[in-house]
């Protein structure tokens, strides 16, 4: 391999890199953005139009990679979780179950923006699955937190967010698509 070759793949992993620590910025600046509902220990948070942004961008590593440095940020005791809370407390209080679940929510969301990035029904799809995936981990977590039957905890921490977070998808998704259509023409992905 010659010189111009290595420097060329050394240059693109640190814009690569560099992309991570910008979009896991972007979670921890959106993530604790969040306003409590008086009728679930769930508040509505920017969380999910975070996710989706960074996985419609940076796709499935790269986007998980972001959220996975984002939680242990989090977890290190940095405010970056809903409220401006950090800490080990709050990733397994009664709301951690949904921080648990971006770690497969990503990934899932990613692989369809990867395999599938310009059918966005496809994209779309792949969010939705993610997103159900996720509300998986947070409803089980919330019944096991705070003894809701799990029908309660799916009722009072999914079914009120479903139509605000397909909002946040749409826009992240039209944001996202965006910009990572102009970072693949610039070589950056």
């Amino acid at each position: 391999m010659n010189t111009a070759n290595l420097n060329q793949t050394s240059r693109s992993k640190v814009q690569k890199l560099a992309l991570v620590g910008l979009m896991s910025a972007v979670i921890c600046l959106l993530g604790p953005l969040s306003l409590q509902i008086p009728f679930s220990p769930v508040p509505i948070s920017m969380g999910f139009l975070a996710i989706y942004f960074v996985v419609s961008v940076l796709g499935l590593k790269l986007g998980t990679l972001s959220v996975i440095i984002y939680i242990l940020l989090g977890l290190a005791g940095l405010p970056v979780f809903t409220g401006f809370m950090g800490g080990p407390g709050k990733l397994f209080g009664p709301t951690g179950g949904y921080i648990i679940g971006y770690i497969f929510m990503a990934p899932i969301c990613g692989f369809f923006v990867d395999r599938w990035g310009k059918k966005l029904p496809l994209c779309f799809l792949g969010m939705v699955l993610g997103s159900a995936v996720c509300y998986f981990f947070g409803s089980i977590w919330l019944s096991y937190q705070s003894s809701y039957p799990l029908l309660q905890a799916f009722a009072v921490g999914v079914l009120p967010y479903i139509i605000p977070d397909l909002i946040k998808l749409v826009v992240a998704m039209a944001v996202g698509t965006q910009l990572r259509n102009r970072l693949l023409k610039a070589g950056l992905l």
